[in-house]
C-alpha cells in the first residue's frame, strides 16, 4: 500500500520553529509535485506550499509567505517543510500530497495523501 507518511509535528510556542517531513512508502514519486496542505478544526483544508520534483518551482500560499520554506530531497524522496516565526493560526493538521500534474492550491488533482501531523502553536 502507497503511503506518504508525514512527521515533525507537536507543540511549540508563538515565534518558534518547526521542520516537518514527508516521506513516501511503498513507491517513489518521481517527477510528481508534492504539497503541503492544513486544516484546523471547523475549517476547510487549504494549501500551504508546493514544490516541483526538480525543486525549481515552489509555491506558497500568501498566509505563509516569508515564514515556511519548502524543499525536496531527491535522493531520499522526501519532502520538508520549515516553519518558522509560528503563530497561533498555524495550528492545524499538516498533511503531505504528491500529484503527476503541477503544483496546485486545490485538493483533486493529489493522488496521494499522508495521514497528517498536528502542529500546535502556543500564544
Amino acid at each position: 500500500q502507497v503511503q506518504l507518511v508525514a512527521s515533525g509535528g507537536g507543540l511549540v510556542q508563538a515565534g518558534g520553529s518547526l521542520r516537518l517531513s514527508c516521506a513516501p512508502s511503498g513507491r517513489t514519486f518521481r517527477n510528481y509535485s508534492m504539497a503541503w496542505f492544513r486544516q484546523a478544526p471547523g475549517k476547510d483544508r487549504e494549501f500551504v506550499a508546493g514544490i516541483s520534483w526538480t525543486g525549481g518551482t515552489t509555491y506558497f500560499a500568501d498566509s505563509v509567505k516569508g515564514r515556511f520554506t519548502i524543499s525536496i530531497d531527491n535522493a531520499k524522496n522526501t519532502v520538508y517543510l520549515e516553519m518558522n516565526s509560528l503563530k497561533s493560526e498555524d495550528t492545524a493538521v499538516y498533511s503531505c500530497a504528491a500529484s503527476n500534474e503541477p503544483i496546485a492550491t486545490m485538493t483533486s488533482p493529489y493522488d496521494y495523501w499522508g495521514q497528517g501531523t498536528q502542529v500546535t502553536v502556543s500564544s
